[in-house]
């Protein structure tokens, strides 16, 4: 391939933090590695995205049997990545909960982004060889929002709209005003946007910005504590998506091809963004889809490990 995915060099374990909320929410976070949300009621216990593998899910079932010994008894995927939702056969809940949409993402391009994740970033899938053949299918699944009760505990479970993907689903706790927003919302961390729908994306975020949250779970990066931060991360998100988005339609406008572009929107995005966690990973990724979205591809073309390969080489030989 010549040059490696940037994600190959990512080979420092992070700092595990696991942060308690509120009597009934905790974050799972780790210096922007993905994010697992936890929600205990007097009866059972939710887990919002798994961890990568079930050997790494493990340290997340440690920490929550160090405050509870109630039941996981639901897993909610926010989505259908591999690496939130391959983890899930660890917890061993009675239903594993998703949006109609994330099913059927799951259907149509499960194995392929299997594949791809695992070759694209190796250290969040240490022991893969824990992972059970085949793929993690929901046992439930919804369209709009439901509602599921953990004993005197309702969590609001809800589709805003499309972002990261088509099926992306938030977590909510109304009374406590604690959002788990998955990849919808990163903080300090670069959004992961090869299967988003950048014109959608910031319009799901205003439908965010509407609960008026006080703590948030993002996808990626520490957990947000007070409403001034949740707002931090709203628009830090939305100031990546726009920038980037932006840029990619005024070369698509100019006439210009797929690598120049790239070359472009990665100088002008370097000085705002090159802090935030695996900026050099996504990028590459995220032009490909904003260049797609840009000319016409509405819906995100289905990546491959193959396909990751030649659009790595294109675009950082």
């Amino acid at each position: 391939m010549g040059k490696a995915f940037a994600s190959h060099g990512d080979l420092e374990d992070k700092v595990v933090s696991f942060e308690k909320l509120s009597n009934n929410a905790y974050a799972y976070t780790a210096e922007g590695d993905p994010n697992t949300g936890v929600i205990i009621g007097d009866d059972a216990v939710m887990v919002i995205d798994t961890q990568a593998t079930p050997v790494m899910a493990q340290d997340v079932i440690r920490r929550i049997r160090e405050v509870t010994d109630k039941p996981v008894k639901y897993v909610l995927l926010s989505h259908y990545h591999a690496v939130r939702v391959f983890g899930a056969s660890a917890y061993q809940a009675r239903e594993i909960l998703a949006s109609r949409d994330t099913y059927d993402l799951i259907v149509e391009r499960g194995e392929q982004d299997k594949a791809s994740e695992i070759g694209r970033f190796p250290r969040l899938f240490r022991n893969a060889e824990s992972i059970p053949p085949g793929l993690v299918w929901p046992t439930m699944t919804f369209k709009g929002e439901m509602t599921v009760n953990l004993g005197n505990l309702e969590v609001k479970i809800q589709q805003v709209g499309r972002g990261h993907t088509k099926g992306d689903t938030i977590a909510w706790l109304p009374e406590q005003k604690i959002l788990f927003a998955g990849d919808l919302v990163e903080y300090q961390s670069t959004p992961y946007c090869g299967d988003a729908y950048f014109r959608a994306w910031p319009a799901t975020l205003d439908e965010l910005s509407k609960f008026k949250a006080e703590k948030m779970v993002p996808g990626r990066g520490p957990a947000l504590k007070s409403a001034a931060e949740v707002r931090q991360g709203l628009a830090g998100t939305r100031a990546f998506l726009t920038d980037l988005y932006g840029e990619v339609n005024r070369g698509v406008a100019d006439g210009k091809d797929l690598k120049t572009i790239y070359r472009e929107v990665y100088a002008f995005m370097k000085p705002r963004y090159s802090d935030w966690v695996i900026f050099d990973h996504c990028m590459p990724f995220d032009v490909s889809r904003a260049y797609d979205e840009a000319t016409g591809f509405d819906d995100p073309r289905i990546w491959t490990a193959e396909r990751d390969v030649e659009m790595w080489r294109q675009l950082e030989a």
